[in-house]
């Protein structure tokens, strides 16, 4: 362990010293020989911000990762309200981790590539933050974590001003997509009055593509007499942005 390394203890004597810090409310375990430091003005909420220690956290899992959905979302500014869990996108199935009074879940893709993300700086140091552009994508895919289309709908609406249409120039180019999920996202970005160039990439993205209808949400039950057919996509239930 490289803490008894730096303390050149033994490691019974780590362990003791570890359990009293513990019991005192000044270390916490996220995880198996995994431990955090809890600053003094944090000890009310029982962890530092998960953003201090999420990268050292994957390091220790040996996974690749981004912060994503709406925990990304609200790193640039585009989240009403805080999201209730911190949301990790990472390419193994791992179990929420509680810290304090946060949670943080794992969401599983089979790709984590190296332009899906970009570092941003912390108190501690760097964490992987998916970009704009991937974060947009990842909300359709993960609709219930993303707390729904209305919900998407208005993160969508401010993430926007972050669009790069390089980026997503890029993505078409270079990424393996769901047609749906460019669908889906194309008409969303419609619908939240998107930088029309931007959109004009996606509808020419799925120009003479062979389309099939498919529905805008695909977790409930949907009316296959409304549909939008320039994004060839049924309906379940009217969008409601609250911007």
């Amino acid at each position: 362990m490289e803490a008894l390394t730096v303390l050149g203890c033994s490691n019974d004597a780590l362990r003791f010293a570890a359990l009293r810090l513990i019991k005192k409310k000044r270390l916490i375990r996220p995880t198996r020989n995994f431990y955090v430091i809890v600053p003094t003005e944090y000890l009310e909420v029982g962890a530092p911000p998960i953003t201090w220690f999420i990268d050292s956290l994957m390091k220790f899992y040996e996974q690749p990762y981004y912060v994503g959905l709406l925990s990304a979302a609200a790193l640039y500014g585009a989240a009403h309200q805080q999201p209730q869990v911190f949301q990790i996108i990472t390419n193994k199935a791992l179990r929420p981790v509680k810290v304090g009074q946060f949670l943080i879940k794992f969401y599983t893709k089979k790709q984590i590539s190296l332009s899906s993300y970009q570092p941003i700086k912390t108190p501690t140091g760097y964490m992987n933050v998916s970009i704009p552009e991937i974060t947009a994508f990842d909300l359709v895919r993960y609709i219930k974590p993303a707390g729904y289309l209305n919900n998407i709908a208005t993160v969508l609406s401010e993430l926007q001003e972050k669009f790069d249409k390089n980026n997503f120039v890029q993505i078409f180019e270079n990424m393996s997509l769901e047609l749906p999920d460019i669908q889906r996202l194309g008409y969303l970005l419609e619908f939240v009055d998107a930088d029309k160039e931007i959109v004009g990439l996606f509808k020419h993205r799925l120009n003479k593509q062979k389309l099939r209808l498919v529905p805008l949400r695909v977790d409930k039950n949907f009316n296959r007499t409304k549909s939008n057919m320039d994004w060839r996509l049924y309906f379940s239930e009217k969008i409601e942005s609250d911007i």
